[in-house]
């Protein structure tokens, strides 16, 4: 079996950038609204939840992120200095 990723990786570039400009600030917009709704719990546990859904979000994504700062793989191309 090949390790080709489903992905390439110029669309994994545009996802990342997508999901970077557009679906986080959706996301903390959702978790700030949240968390009013929920009222405001002391500060230490509102801290804890911040940090925690600030690590979460980015799970489902790994695969999408990995690799994308590095030079392309598949580039024939010498790396830029």
């Amino acid at each position: 079996m090949t390790d080709k990723p489903a992905l390439s990786y110029k669309a994994r570039r545009r996802w990342a950038l997508v999901i970077l400009l557009v679906g986080l600030p959706l996301y903390a917009v959702v978790a700030v609204s949240v968390m009013n709704w929920l009222g405001r719990p002391p500060i230490l546990v509102e801290l804890l939840v911040y940090v925690v859904l600030g690590v979460l979000w980015a799970l489902p994504f790994r695969f999408i992120f990995r690799g994308v700062g590095k030079d392309d793989p598949g580039s024939d191309d010498p790396p830029a200095p």
